[in-house]
């Protein structure tokens, strides 16, 4: 087996991978991911006990247990070229020995689930609501560097949107995954299910115009009209299409998990944003004691 170069992957002196400062022992089999480096002690201060805490950077780790049950909670920062870095350096923490440099010969599949926050785009999903990703949908461009395959109603989905569309080629190269059926099952009772859009930014490539002008003007109408069968897209981030498809990649089991607050559709944001994300905090980790 292949040993994997120093400029490859990255070890600091004390045995730790580069970005996330993390040994392989410090995270656990779930990791909850989160945008925001505050929201970490946000999610732990539910926890019964905390034996991990690390920070490097925008990465901040709390790795404990809720019951006899353990998790990690890990800030990524914004974007999917974070989560390139966040995904890849979990999955060395789980399956590359870091002795020897050689990836493991039997292979450990995490529970990735992102807690966000997210912009709605129809108009029944609306400010503090709670949505579970069907799909990840990149407009970001991130997995078009890796060698990635897609099942054929992701193909025919992908295919619906960019002929609905009109944005293959202009600016981007639209590319889908699944969320992982085992987890999205848990997480129906108060949550809308759709297609969540994954964008590169936050202003005109989510269509908000201050100073500049932007090249897709139609872009909120062209996602909140876009319909294949029972899916529709029900709202976009920064980070969702990128977890799922380096998930898929590398055989971890990935969710997405957002509070809505900003209402798209009918220019609203909501009033108590925190309250928002507090609700979805203790709902997902109420889910994950009892199912996960």
């Amino acid at each position: 087996m292949n040993r994997i170069a120093e400029s490859e992957l990255i070890i600091n002196p004390r045995g730790a991978v580069y970005h996330l400062d993390l040994r392989p022992e410090e995270i656990a089999g779930t990791v909850i991911t989160v945008g925001d480096p505050d929201r970490v002690r946000e999610v732990s201060k539910h926890f019964d006990s905390v034996e991990v805490r690390s920070q490097h950077r925008e990465f901040i780790t709390h790795t404990g247990y809720i019951g006899k049950k353990r998790i990690t909670v890990l800030s990524t920062g914004i974007g999917p070229d974070n989560i390139d870095i966040a995904v890849n350096e979990l999955d060395a923490l789980a399956n590359i020995d870091f002795n020897t440099r050689q990836i493991k010969s039997r292979l450990v599949s995490l529970n990735i689930i992102r807690v966000g926050t997210s912009g709605s785009l129809q108009g029944d999903i609306h400010a503090d609501s709670l949505v579970a990703s069907t799909h990840g949908l990149g407009l970001d461009n991130l997995l078009n560097f890796y060698r990635m395959e897609q099942n054929e109603e992701e193909k025919q989905l992908l295919h619906s949107f960019v002929t609905h569309t009109q944005m293959h080629g202009q600016m981007i190269f639209p590319y889908i995954s699944s969320a992982s059926a085992s987890l999205i099952k848990h997480f129906v009772k108060g949550f809308h299910q759709g297609i969540t859009v994954t964008c590169p930014g936050f202003y005109g490539p989510q269509g908000r115009v201050l100073r500049l002008g932007i090249r897709y003007p139609q872009l909120i109408d062209r996602l909140t009209d876009f319909r294949f069968g029972p899916h529709r897209i029900s709202n976009f981030e920064m980070e969702t299409s990128a977890i799922y498809g380096l998930g898929k990649l590398l055989n971890h089991n990935c969710l997405a998990l957002n509070a809505i607050i900003a209402d798209r559709v009918n220019k609203q944001f909501s009033k108590y944003p925190k309250a928002a994300v507090e609700n979805l905090i203790v709902r997902t980790l109420e889910i994950f004691s009892e199912h996960i």
